[in-house]
């Protein structure tokens, strides 16, 4: 079956979470988790979890555990560039079946031709969980919009599909 034959099988109206990891961003000031959360509705999926963690990684990983079981995926932002602080990239890595490798190579590669040689600081990762998809994305809302309407978007209906079967 053909890739296009494929998404003739995509799955809609997602049940989706969002998560912001941040210790300084509020419901008012999280710009990136609106952008995420703005797109997938527009797209026809339902923000059924949304929450802002702290830059933590057990409370983050207890997050993506504990939420991700009554949804089809679940998009986190922040924590994935190289400060000390930002430690989202392991903690997704660490609960992973299978890494999609392709996610982070096409969005350090979208990401190179809108900021140029920075895009090399970005350590963006998506793969599945039991089943789920999971992707974290820089907390830049730029970022966020970019990997949503490049990525996202216009394949997370066939990779459900294809996780269903």
């Amino acid at each position: 079956m053909s890739v296009h034959e494929h998404e003739k099988h995509a799955r809609e109206n997602l049940k989706v979470g969002v998560i912001t990891a941040s210790d300084t961003r509020t419901p008012e000031t999280d710009e990136s988790g609106k952008v995420i959360r703005t797109l997938l509705q527009d797209a026809g999926h339902l923000v059924a979890y949304y929450e802002i963690q702290p830059d933590d990684s057990e409370k983050i990983s207890a997050a993506i555990v504990t939420n991700l079981e009554n949804l089809d995926a679940i998009i986190v932002n922040g924590g994935t560039g190289i400060t000390a602080r930002d430690g989202t990239t392991e903690v997704v890595k660490s609960l992973l079946d299978k890494e999609l490798e392709g996610f982070g190579e096409l969005f350090r590669m979208l990401s190179f031709n809108e900021i140029g040689a920075a895009a090399m600081m970005s350590r963006a990762i998506a793969g599945v969980r039991h089943g789920k998809f999971i992707a974290a994305l820089p907390g830049s809302p730029a970022a966020c919009r970019l990997a949503m309407e490049k990525l996202l978007i216009p394949q997370l209906g066939h990779i459900t599909y294809l996780l269903s079967k």
